[in-house]
């Protein structure tokens, strides 16, 4: 029997995908926001695909602040920018 695998919905397009192929983004018990790139750290999970669009309609829809259910400073997404301009440049 086939394994099952892992499908996340992305806040941007709401695409449905294999968790793997798309970045966590966490908000720690402190209220923090980062990439969690191992997938593993603990706290609220909400999952964009790689691609930047997918970032920049998750801003515009209001997708990661309906996910974490509080409202996300603009520096916030700066930064999460930032962080994929790091992965991209791998």
């Amino acid at each position: 029997m086939a394994k099952k695998v892992p499908l996340r919905q992305c806040v941007g397009c709401g695409e449905m995908k294999n968790k793997r192929d798309m970045m966590r983004v966490l908000r720690a018990a402190d209220g923090a926001i980062c990439l969690d790139v191992t997938g593993k750290k603990n706290g609220r999970g909400a999952y964009i695909c790689t691609q930047r669009e997918c970032l920049q309609k998750a801003r515009r829809n209001k997708g990661l602040e309906r996910s974490f259910k509080m409202s996300i400073p603009e520096e916030v997404y700066e930064t999460l920018d930032k962080e994929f301009n790091n992965i991209e440049a791998k």
